[in-house]
């Protein structure tokens, strides 16, 4: 774990290790197979963002309960179920530099294992009676799915405006950051405007975060020395590449969306893409509106009681934007 994480970590470390105890026996199945699945997934965790900024969250407007638990642990089930159903979906062979649950043991068994996260999650939250928290979440992952089909419809078409990539990673990115942060308020806080003020926050730091990941895209890889163009290769369209639409020539505008559609496996092309991209600008264009998310997350932020999880939060939030993958 790097240094900059753990200081961040640390208004909320004990919640965090009691949350890392409690998750893993959570998801504890009698049923073997099951069992070697979710070790291999928690072995393989990653930071953790999402439950430290439902404990932050919490931690901001009152002390951690059980319910700031329960929402933790809800809120990692239901992504790590949706990180497993992706990887079917994008045919995924690698998780966080280690095989994926679908390299390993195929689509059937990890589309099931999904499921049984999924329920777990569900379960948690009904017997522990915390139904507002679950409507925060469900919601978001309504919006998420919502997101990733409004990105599929749009790329086949390509007619990806910046006002609709703005509603794409609203909705499959910022949702679930923004549902930890109201997660969290909430479980210490009945206050609504509060809870809803939280959530704004969640979201103008959830598109700054995906902002980023389209940036790095355009990073040079620390094996290569290149940048990646990974995201051209999956077809995703990011801030950048949009920009960069808008501002070539109408051959090269054709030639752009050839390659995106046609050869996006073709490694000269996608160089040569890659450095349309940088030429007409899409890179400060997309750091600049990075930039002006982070302003306002920051901004926001302050508005509220200062305090040691207030500080951390900060911190969180820059490293969003300066993070290197």
């Amino acid at each position: 774990m790097s240094e900059i994480i753990q200081h961040i970590r640390n208004p909320v470390e004990p919640y965090l290790n009691e949350f890392e105890r409690k998750f893993e026996q959570a998801v504890y199945s009698e049923v073997y197979l099951l069992n070697k699945i979710t070790k291999y997934v928690i072995k393989r965790k990653g930071k953790q963002i999402r439950p430290l900024l439902v404990f932050l969250s919490a931690n901001m407007f009152g002390n951690v309960t059980d319910a700031t638990h329960y929402a933790a642990a809800l809120i990692e089930l239901l992504h790590t179920a949706t990180l497993l159903h992706d990887d079917v979906v994008d045919n995924s062979n690698e998780r966080r530099g280690f095989f994926s649950v679908y390299a390993l043991w195929k689509s059937k068994a990890t589309v099931l294992v999904g499921d049984f996260l999924l329920a777990k999650g569900l379960l948690l939250a009904v017997q522990n009676k915390t139904y507002h928290i679950l409507e925060i979440v469900s919601n978001a992952v309504k919006e998420m799915s919502e997101g990733e089909l409004l990105q599929l419809d749009k790329s086949r078409k390509l007619d990806i405006t910046e006002d609709v990539y703005d509603d794409i990673i609203t909705k499959k990115t910022a949702s679930l950051i923004a549902a930890c942060c109201a997660a969290g308020a909430a479980s210490v806080n009945e206050n609504k405007t509060i809870i809803e003020q939280v959530k704004q926050l969640g979201y103008l730091i959830g598109i700054a975060f995906q902002i980023k990941d389209d940036l790095l895209d355009y990073t040079p890889s620390i094996i290569t020395g290149k940048p990646t163009g990974i995201d051209i290769q999956e077809q995703k369209i990011t801030l950048p590449v949009i920009y960069a639409l808008q501002k070539v020539s109408h051959s090269d505008k054709k030639k752009m969306i050839g390659v995106f559609k046609n050869h996006n496996e073709d490694a000269d092309k996608i160089k040569w893409m890659v450095s349309k991209v940088t030429e007409t600008g899409g890179i400060e264009y997309a750091e600049k509106k990075m930039k002006e998310y982070h302003d306002k997350s920051i901004e926001l932020l302050q508005t509220f009681p200062s305090s040691k999880a207030r500080e951390s939060m900060q911190l969180l939030i820059n490293y969003t934007i300066n993070r290197i993958q």
